[in-house]
């Protein structure tokens, strides 16, 4: 029972602390409406799925291990944020809320903006591992450990699609389409900086 509650408290804590996820649910959830912020959710879950798999397997114990694997990991997730952060700086559009609903976002490419914001955050299997590392112990089955992977896709799953559906509140959203342009902009910055920020983590980070 204690670990399953700590397994909760450290999924809703990693869920609600602002992030790379956290700006791309919210942006695509306002720019491109609930289904968009949903998919981008849904991308996050199983990208932390694929997390919570590579920590079973023992591979991101190899990573963690390994100074040359993870600045790897670290590089590539840090260039996706930039090039993210980028891209939207320069799609930035100041159409206003009277437009909005000419603003379309794939389902699909909602979903994969989610899964690769995730799956190359070195943060995120750093949370996996850790879960499996210092949370559950050697008598812990197999079986319960893949019920909390499960809780903790699901969980950061939920919470986003929660903030999906706030963003996306005709009152809510209206408001936040009025300053679009400077709104996309802002994100972009941000993924920016959360690119850079990840660049430039020490390895002391590591479990």
């Amino acid at each position: 029972m204690t670990e399953l509650l700590t397994v909760i408290s450290l999924t809703i804590v990693v869920a609600i602390v602002p992030g790379p996820d956290f700006a791309v649910v919210i942006r695509n959830a306002l720019i491109g409406g609930r289904l968009a912020g949903i998919m981008t959710a849904l991308g996050i879950g199983l990208a932390l799925a694929v997390h919570v798999t590579y920590a079973l397997a023992g591979i991101g114990l190899l990573v963690s291990q390994s100074i040359f694997l993870f600045n790897i990991l670290k590089l590539v997730g840090a260039a996706y944020l930039v090039f993210l952060g980028v891209t939207m700086f320069r799609g930035a559009s100041n159409s206003g809320p009277e437009s909005s609903e000419e603003t379309v976002i794939s389902p699909y490419k909602a979903l994969r903006w989610g899964f690769l914001t995730n799956v190359t955050n070195p943060k995120a299997t750093m949370f996996a591992l850790s879960v499996f590392l210092q949370v559950t112990s050697p008598e812990t089955t197999l079986l319960t450990k893949v019920g909390y992977g499960v809780i903790m896709a699901s969980g950061v799953f939920a919470w986003f699609v929660i903030v999906t559906c706030f963003f996306t509140l005709p009152s809510v959203r209206q408001g936040f389409l009025r300053i679009k342009l400077w709104l996309e902009r802002s994100f972009g910055v941000l993924l920016t900086l959360f690119g850079i920020a990840v660049a430039v983590t020490t390895n002391s980070s590591r479990p």
